[in-house]
């Protein structure tokens, strides 16, 4: 197999009749603006550190653009990452700097790209699943991708965060560390965690870059990162929270100032709730933010969990760039054998019926001419991947079609897994 990090995903021909402009990778010399388009796609300015850091995460035989001439005017990059589904570690293709600039929308620039990224993938038999955090979640179902994780936005208030007694904080310490001292040990404690994580990717060089960068003006008025790690009386390091401090006022002169915290890890509940003792311990902020997961433990170590107040909003969207692929690359919670009959409009070679089956020696997922006992489309096969959307929840949506009997209550408990998938990082975190 060719190695899909140096794919061309992209070919400088296009055939005109298909596609409205010539779409092709991005040249070194061309990155820099092509990068910048982008952002300014999303009203952001990019300084040259951080499309620096940007340009050493991407692999540029895995960029489109889409241009105007020699302008670039759309574009879009996928990254390769490994990410945790449910048993098993999955290679992914994130998507990310997706964007087409305001004077040449509608007009068909994005649906080419994602196009020619999905079919790129299917042909070079790379990642089975691409996945995406959409800036508009309507954009991308029409391309198959389903929302498959959520995030738990969890606004504390510190008054009210008194611990139920018992609460077993275990015997380690929090100690506040710099950036260089801390970072080793953030890394080792991420890698530990995501391997039982679903939804976590995995994280390189340039992902931490990226990850932990702290210049000022990227900061939006709060201050520089906080690194807090929790140790063991042995020293081992088993739990960390990064945060910063915001100041503010609401609109009548309360003091409404917060403790953001950016990412919460840890390989015990001893260290999480250690973790979170901490931060409701620091003086002088009334509140606490939080993007956590939607079955987050911290409510239930509260005496009033009305402390911690969520919204939940959609995350990770999934697309399964080839379904056989991606349905034998993950495990199932129950056994399972069962025919799918799947509509894929936009990646019609996954059109058709599967027969899943799942036993003690694997997982096997085969074209098949039997009777199916359930109906769907990629999109809702996408959203129920990760474990997070039931199945139940989209057949009551009418997305879902039963043909068998006592099929769809056997498919939803096989899909789910012990804990809700979460994406860490919220929305402020690309996933190159």
């Amino acid at each position: 197999m060719t190695d899909p990090k140096t794919d061309p995903m992209t070919d400088p021909m296009t055939d005109p009749m298909s596609d409205p402009y010539t779409l092709r990778a991005v040249t070194e010399d061309e990155f820099s603006d092509w990068a910048r388009m982008i952002a300014d796609t999303y009203g952001v300015d990019r300084s040259d550190e951080e499309i620096a850091n940007q340009r050493a995460a991407t692999a540029l035989p895995r960029t489109i653009a889409a241009f105007d001439g020699n302008t670039p005017v759309g574009g879009a990059s996928l990254y390769r990452r490994l990410l945790t589904v449910p048993g098993a570690t999955m290679p992914v293709a994130g998507v990310a700097t997706v964007g087409v600039t305001p004077t040449h929308r509608r007009r068909g620039i994005l649906t080419s790209m994602m196009r020619r990224q999905l079919t790129g993938l299917h042909e070079h038999g790379a990642e089975p699943i691409a996945v995406l955090r959409p800036a508009e979640a309507a954009v991308y179902g029409r391309f198959g991708y389903g929302p498959a994780t959520q995030g738990n936005q969890l606004r504390c208030d510190k008054r009210g965060m008194i611990f139920r007694p018992g609460t077993d904080f275990g015997h380690g310490m929090v100690r506040l560390m710099d950036r260089a001292q801390a970072r080793p040990l953030v890394e080792e404690i991420y890698d530990q965690v995501r391997g039982s994580s679903v939804g976590w990717p995995d994280r390189g060089a340039p992902h931490w870059k990226v990850r932990l960068f702290d210049e000022p003006h990227a900061r939006g008025g709060t201050t520089a990162l906080r690194f807090a790690v929790h140790q063991e009386p042995d020293g081992r390091s088993t739990g960390y929270a990064l945060y910063r401090h915001e100041s503010a006022r609401d609109a009548v002169g309360n003091d409404s100032s917060a403790v953001q915290v950016v990412e919460l890890a840890a390989a015990s509940r001893q260290a999480y709730a250690a973790l979170w003792r901490y931060l409701a311990g620091i003086d002088l902020v009334p509140w606490i933010a939080y993007e956590g997961a939607v079955d987050e433990p911290l409510p239930h170590l509260l005496t009033d969990p009305r402390a911690a107040r969520s919204a939940v909003v959609d995350r990770l969207w999934v697309r399964l760039v080839d379904v056989d692929r991606a349905l034998t690359g993950r495990r199932y919670s129950a056994p399972l054998d069962l025919v799918l009959d799947l509509e894929d409009a936009f990646c019609p070679w996954n059109t058709g019926r599967y027969r899943l089956q799942t036993a003690e020696h694997g997982v096997t997922c085969e074209r098949t001419k039997a009777l199916a006992d359930l109906r769907m489309s990629a999109t809702e096969l996408g959203a129920a991947f990760l474990g997070g959307t039931t199945l139940a929840s989209l057949a009551a949506a009418g997305l879902v079609q039963e043909l068998r009997p006592g099929a769809l209550a056997l498919a939803d408990l096989a899909f789910r897994g012990s804990r809700q998938p979460f994406y860490p990082g919220g929305w402020a975190f690309p996933l190159y």
